[in-house]
C-alpha cells in the first residue's frame, strides 16, 4: 500500500487539509494528543504526520519544554504542516519513513501516529522502529479506523465511487479501514517488543457544511482523486458522488457516525 501514500500529490494535500481534516481527522487528533504521557522536558516523535492536524494539537496541549519532531514520508504533505506550524520554537519537521526512522536508539519518550500505521508496507517493521527509538518505558500511541461500515460518510463515498467504474473500481477508501482487528494489532505489537497493550473504541460524529464538502474531502482530498482521474472521472466523479450524498444526507449541514480505535503500548522499562 506504499503507492497509496505516494499519491498524496498535486492538489490533494491542500484539499485534504481544507476539507478532510475537519471532516474526520481533527476530533480524533485532539483526543490522541490528550492521551500523551510525556515527562517534563521530554521528546515526542510523530510519524505519518500528514498536514499537521495532530501536530497542531500536540503544540496546543503540551508545554513548550517538550520537544516535538513531526515526520511524514510525503514532502508535499509535510510542507503544508510546516507552513502552518513552523513558527513554533519546540518543533522540527523532517521527511522520514515510519519503517526506517533516521533517529538514534532510545531517543524519544513518546512515539505517536494518527491513522498512519495501516499504510506502512511492513507494519511490524514500523512497530519495531517505534520500539527502537523509544526510551525504556516509553509510550507508543496511535489510532486506526474501525471497519468501513462504521464510518458512514467514507462508506457512502466508497460505494458511489466503486459504482462509477465497476470494471476497474476506484477502491482507495477500502484501505484506510482494513486494519481494525485489535487481536491482530496486539499480536503484531507484541512481536515487535511492546508490552502493556490496551485499546479503546471511540465513536464520534462527523460533520460538514454540505454534501459537496464531504465529496471534496474524501474524493478529491485523498488518493481516490488520483484513481478517479486515471479513469477519466475527475470532475464527473465528484459530481456523481455529491449527488449521491445529497440524496442520502441532504444538501446543507450533514452529519454521520464515524468510529476509530485508539491503541496504547509501552516499551519495557
Amino acid at each position: 500500500m506504499s503507492d497509496k501514500i505516494n499519491k498524496y500529490a498535486g492538489s490533494i494535500p491542500d484539499i485534504y487539509h481544507r476539507y478532510l481534516v475537519p471532516l474526520i481527522f481533527d476530533a480524533y487528533a485532539r483526543d490522541l494528543a490528550e492521551r500523551v504521557e510525556v515527562p517534563a522536558g521530554g521528546a515526542v516523535l510523530e510519524t505519518a504526520g500528514g498536514t499537521g492536524v495532530l501536530t497542531r494539537h500536540l503544540l496546543d496541549i503540551l508545554p513548550e519544554t517538550i520537544r516535538i519532531v513531526a515526520t511524514d514520508i510525503n514532502p508535499a504533505m509535510l510542507e503544508v504542516a510546516e507552513t502552518n506550524l513552523g513558527m513554533a520554537k519546540n518543533i522540527r519537521f523532517q521527511v522520514a519513513n515510519g519503517i526506517e526512522l533516521p533517529f538514534e536508539d532510545n531517543s524519544f519518550d513518546v512515539v505517536i501516529c494518527q491513522f498512519g500505521v495501516m499504510f506502512f508496507p511492513d507494519i511490524v517493521r514500523g512497530y519495531r522502529e517505534a520500539v527502537r527509538v523509544l526510551k525504556p518505558g516509553g509510550q507508543f500511541i496511535f489510532n486506526v479506523w474501525d471497519v468501513l461500515e462504521k464510518n458512514i460518510f467514507s462508506s457512502a463515498v466508497h460505494e458511489a465511487a466503486m459504482a462509477l467504474a465497476p470494471g476497474n473500481p476506484p477502491d482507495f477508501l477500502k484501505f484506510p479501514y482494513a486494519y481494525s482487528d485489535v487481536s491482530e494489532i496486539t499480536r503484531q505489537l507484541e512481536a515487535a517488543g511492546f508490552t502493556d497493550i490496551g485499546s479503546t473504541v471511540l465513536p464520534k460524529e462527523s460533520r460538514a457544511d454540505s454534501a459537496r464538502d464531504v465529496a471534496l474531502a474524501l474524493a478529491a482530498g485523498s488518493p481516490l482523486a488520483t484513481q478517479l482521474a486515471e479513469r477519466g472521472l475527475a470532475e464527473k466523479g465528484i459530481e456523481v458522488i455529491e449527488a449521491e450524498l445529497r440524496q442520502r444526507f441532504g444538501g446543507s449541514t450533514v452529519t454521520a457516525p464515524m468510529q476509530a480505535i485508539v491503541i496504547k503500548a509501552y516499551k519495557p522499562a
